[in-house]
């Protein structure tokens, strides 16, 4: 027969309960990015260059009704030529525990300035992009998702 602690609990409950604790202090800490973090993020890829808005298309839902898989489409308008194309976009979800979402490398070998994924987002959010021109300049647009069962414990 097991023996009982002095107040009542079990060995296998204490044990379970040891287990709890830890899975909890353990746990990641869903910290949400915001607006501000996102600019940190943006600070930290472009330093003071200032993204100006237009040339990105943003295909997403408007309405998401399941958080754990929205299909986002992201187009740069570009001729991706030698002297004239997209570098790089990144995606930034400013809800979501960490900011940055996704980025993609191009060249003008690629094309298109086109990317497609799906992401989770915890709740109703901004989804930002900005895609770095060859010249160096920088473009930016965004998009609002309203998502009614959120991804990331939401």
């Amino acid at each position: 027969m097991i023996s009982e602690w002095s107040n009542g609990m079990s060995r296998r409950r204490a044990i379970q309960a040891s287990f709890a604790a830890a899975a909890i202090l353990m746990a990641p800490r869903l910290s949400q990015a915001s607006p501000a973090k996102v600019q940190e993020e943006l600070k930290k890829l472009f330093g003071d260059k200032k993204p100006t808005e237009g040339k990105i298309r943003i295909d997403a839902p408007q309405i998401a009704e399941n958080g754990l898989v929205v299909p986002i489409t992201v187009d740069v308008e570009s001729p991706m030529t030698d002297a004239n194309y997209v570098k790089s976009l990144h995606l930034f979800a400013d809800g979501n525990p960490q900011p940055g979402v996704a980025s993609f490398k191009f060249t003008p070998a690629s094309g298109k300035a086109t990317a497609t994924t799906r992401m989770r987002l915890a709740q109703t959010q901004n989804i930002v992009c900005v895609a770095e021109m060859s010249d160096g300049t920088l473009h930016t647009a965004s998009a609002e998702v309203k998502v009614t069962i959120g991804g990331c414990g939401g």
